[in-house]
């Protein structure tokens, strides 16, 4: 038996390996390189908050972003998401609210109903797998995908003040959430799935209450890798591992791995309602 279970572990960690890279093969900032004008498109080291030959007066309080591209259009605007979320955009670069450098800021290049100036083709930058098919262009621009026409973004899912995190009930994770809307995993359910995945997501707080922003889900400075490292919140082993799309979290829809369910995981992150572990399901890992 104890033969057994030293040959179950190593194949267990063998596995593990099998999922992680441990280089990436391209720079990690991937499409956010912009066609090799990489930092500077997005940050203005020497142009102020708004930079690249076009400061402007009114947003010259947002110089610890050093912002580079021109959100005049965005500020203010109303957004309204799958589920009838609204989100209200800042009004200014200078606003106190998550939702600057979590939303405002991504849509200055990400928008493709309201700042139509950026750079991004509506296409995504990524080779994607042959499971996703021939058919499926990943797009880049929220506002401005497909048959919707520009101005639709209820395609695309809720992020901003209003896109709320909660815990208890039918939906969500066991967990817990503080006075300060910081989520604790400590429940029996998301305990469990933190050593079976992990909880790399990282809502923002408003009003005490954790919210989802682009940031939430997205690391903006690496395409296609993650680091795990000791004592961060979850049970995989430390390592670099593959993911895609700036998933902040392991992510790799290129698994080879028959059942692999990383993708999957990560969404249940948030979504707990429909994890193994909520649904009785506790002996089934994240497969790589």
């Amino acid at each position: 038996m104890k033969k057994l279970m030293l040959i179950l572990t190593v194949l267990a960690l063998g596995a593990f390996a099998m999922a992680q890279i441990q280089t990436p093969t391209s720079d990690v900032l991937g499409a956010h390189l912009n066609y090799g004008r990489g930092c500077a498109a997005c940050h203005a080291p020497h142009g102020g908050a708004y930079g690249n030959g076009a400061e402007k007066t009114t947003q010259t309080s947002a110089n610890s972003y050093l912002w580079g591209q021109d959100t005049t259009a965005l500020l203010g605007a109303s957004l309204t998401f799958s589920g009838g979320f609204v989100e209200a955009l800042p009004t200014a670069l200078s606003a106190t609210t998550p939702d600057v450098s979590g939303v405002l800021m991504c849509l200055s290049c990400h928008d493709g109903n309201l700042a139509t100036g950026a750079m991004m083709k509506n296409a995504v930058y990524e080779s994607l797998p042959s499971t996703y098919g021939t058919l499926n262009v990943i797009p880049t621009l929220l506002g401005k995908e497909g048959n919707l026409g520009a101005g639709n973004y209820t395609a695309n899912h809720p992020v901003g003040l209003n896109a709320s995190i909660g815990c208890g009930g039918t939906h969500n994770w066991d967990c817990t959430i503080s006075n300060a809307g910081a989520i604790s995993m400590t429940g029996t359910n998301s305990a469990k799935f933190v050593t079976d995945y992990g909880f790399f997501v990282k809502p923002s707080a408003y009003n005490n209450v954790p919210v989802v922003m682009c940031t939430t889900c997205h690391n903006q400075h690496s395409m296609n890798a993650v680091s795990v490292k000791t004592g961060s919140t979850t049970g995989l082993p430390t390592g670099i591992y593959a993911t895609m799309f700036f998933i902040a979290a392991p992510y790799n829809p290129a698994s080879g791995t028959a059942g692999s369910n990383q993708t999957a995981q990560f969404c249940r992150q948030c979504h707990g309602g429909e994890s193994n572990e909520m649904g009785g399901g506790a002996a089934l890992p994240t497969i790589f």
